[in-house]
This record gives C-alpha cells, sequence and structure tokens, in this order.
C-alpha cells in the first residue's frame, strides 16, 4: 500500500515522502498516530504542490538574499568610538555595536551572529566584514571605526 508521510518516521522515511508499506502496518500504526495517509490522486498533487510551493519560497529568499548582498557591497557603516588624550581606542567594536550602527544608518536588520568576526575590532580604522546571509550567499560589509 503507498501512502505519503505526514512526518518523519525512523526507518520508513522522510515527511511528505511516497512510500510502500504493508496494509497492516499503515491501518494498525501509521494511520492512527496520523503519520501518513493514502496516497490517493488527491493527496499526491496536494504533496506535489507543497513541495513546489516550498521550491519557490526558498528561491524567492535567496534572491532576497542577493539583493541584500549587493546593498551592503555598497555600504560603509560608520562608527564613532571613545578614544583617549593619546589617541587610544578605549573598548571594542563588536557584531552587536556593527549591527546597531547597520539598522540606524541603512535600516537594514540582520541578526549579529551573521557578521563574521574572529575577535572585536579594537584599533581605528576601515575593516571588510564577512556578512552570512543564506546558506551559500555572503557579502562584505565595509566597517569604518573613526574617533569622537
Amino acid at each position: 500500500m503507498k501512502v505519503i508521510l505526514l512526518e518523519d518516521v525512523k526507518s520508513q522515511g522522510k515527511k511528505d515522502q511516497i512510500i510502500n508499506v504493508s496494509e497492516g502496518y499503515a491501518r494498525n500504526f501509521l494511520f492512527p498516530k496520523k503519520l501518513a495517509i493514502p496516497a490517493d490522486a488527491k493527496a499526491v498533487t496536494d504533496a506535489k504542490n507543497r513541495k513546489d510551493s516550498e521550491k519557490h519560497k526558498i528561491e524567492l529568499e535567496k534572491q532576497a538574499a542577493r539583493e541584500l548582498a549587493s546593498k551592503l557591497g555598497e555600504a560603509t557603516v560608520k562608527i564613532v568610538a571613545d578614544a583617549g588624550n593619546d589617541g587610544r581606542f578605549y573598548g571594542a567594536v563588536t557584531s552587536k555595536d556593527i549591527q546597531e550602527a547597520l539598522k540606524a544608518q541603512f535600516g537594514i536588520e540582520i541578526d549579529k551572529r551573521k557578521f563574521e568576526l574572529d575577535a572585536p575590532i579594537k584599533a581605528f580604522g576601515t575593516y571588510r566584514i564577512d556578512v552570512k546571509l543564506y546558506q551559500g550567499i555572503s557579502g562584505k560589509l565595509a566597517v569604518m571605526v573613526v574617533e569622537k
């Protein structure tokens, strides 16, 4: 009997996969626990439409990530930091500071965990930072740390 899985079933398959199982297993285990439904024409069409919809959603997210990467390439975030009398930099610039400055200056909101900083920035100057936007898509952001 062919069934469409509604959830991942150990040693059988993944969600939305069409598998062939015995009638007893389907009737006594899968159907009562709402793990699968019979694979009739309507259910197969619905599963195919869900897969197509998911693919379309992923493509839209990738396109948005590519557009954001091009915006980040053109942007330079300016962060003003305190310095002492001798011109030394106090504190450090972290990914949270970069996130807040990017939102304030350009209105772009990115999670601070997506900025790839090896260590906090502890000197004045201009830095190029990688930003992971989507799986396989990243952008570079210019960060300029200047003295107050």
